[in-house]
């Protein structure tokens, strides 16, 4: 399970994905800085269906965390080659375009 909240702006939707036992952590290496903040990404406890069809519907995805990048491949929103890594933390952003 990982949590997923959405927001809404200007008719656009980001869905911010998170493993939920980063929440509210916080990784540093060197210069660059990871935060899993409770107002960006405190949302929903997802099963993988769930989260896949919120991220696939979304205008934008940011995910951190192996489960949550994981699922962001398998559902084709992001690709492995774009995942970096803060501490050993992957994450990723994206923007998604529709048909």
């Amino acid at each position: 399970m990982v949590l997923v909240k959405i927001h809404k702006k200007d008719g656009k939707i980001l869905a911010a994905v998170c493993d939920a036992e980063l929440l509210g952590k916080k990784f540093e290496e060197g210069p660059a800085q990871l935060e899993a903040t409770h107002d960006f990404f405190k949302g929903e406890e997802c099963d993988d269906a769930e989260a896949g069809d919120l991220m696939r519907n979304a205008d934008h995805v940011n995910l951190i965390g192996e489960k949550s990048i994981k699922l962001g491949i398998h559902e084709g929103v992001i690709d492995a080659a774009i995942v970096k890594k803060v501490h050993g933390i992957p994450h990723a952003q994206a923007v998604i375009v529709h048909d």
